[in-house]
């Protein structure tokens, strides 16, 4: 009797995985940038757009590299909602959370923790291996916040050399991966992954963890100087 080779089993739908975490990630991306714009005294044109460059930035690079042809931020209309709906929000609310900085930290790293899985999941659904998979998922979830930083004259997060950024995303990426390829990803192992990316952000933010410097025998100034000193070994 001919045997069958059967297609590993998913409980839930790629399509809709992709949908709900991209459009809670674009709200969460959106929110930093208004609150970003906020700080930086734009209007709120500017406001919009800098909140729709840190949503879709991430997304429009993953498609173009992936040649899905034109972004689905652009032949989606959903995905114009979030930007305008959190420009209006942080435009009534502002006034009244401006103390907490940490807010944006906070709603960067849920855009993060949803993007690198979103991201990962179309490099695998293109058909991408392993390794190029993770790689475009840590650009999806980092290439919204580098333009926004760069829109805004800010130093990218990305090269702060006093916050880990790539590597919870690189976590979650590779969680993902590993997840998908197990046959094991589902609603719950994204919600476990996307909490694990976060916690990471946020404890490496809030407790100034940070990677090596390019250069062995180098140390990072006080913390008033902002400066790097140079020592021979």
């Amino acid at each position: 009797m001919k045997h069958v080779k059967k297609e590993p089993v998913h409980l839930i739908s790629i399509d809709i995985v992709l949908l709900w975490l991209d459009l809670i990630g674009v709200f969460f991306f959106a929110v930093s940038g208004s609150l970003l714009a906020a700080r930086k005294q734009f209007d709120f044109v500017g406001s919009i757009l800098l909140a729709s460059i840190a949503a879709l930035g991430g997304g429009v690079i993953r498609d173009i590299v992936i040649n899905a042809g034109p972004p689905i931020a652009f032949t989606n209309p959903a995905y114009l909602a979030p930007p305008l709906l959190a420009a209006m929000l942080v435009y009534y609310l502002f006034s009244s959370v401006q103390r907490f900085t940490s807010l944006l930290t906070l709603f960067d790293a849920g855009g993060l923790a949803l993007f690198c899985i979103t991201g990962t999941l179309k490099a695998i659904s293109a058909g991408m291996n392993p390794v190029a998979a993770i790689l475009l998922g840590v650009t999806t979830g980092v290439g919204g916040g580098l333009l926004r930083d760069i829109t805004a004259n800010e130093i990218p997060t990305l090269f702060n050399n006093r916050d880990i950024y790539a590597l919870p995303a690189f976590v979650g990426a590779g969680l993902t991966t590993l997840m998908w390829h197990l046959g094991l990803f589902t609603g719950l192992t994204a919600c476990v992954i996307a909490g694990v990316v976060f916690a990471f952000r946020v404890t490496a933010w809030r407790r100034s963890w940070y990677v090596p410097l390019a250069v062995r025998g180098w140390h990072r100034a006080g913390t008033g100087g902002g400066a790097i000193s140079g020592a021979r070994d």
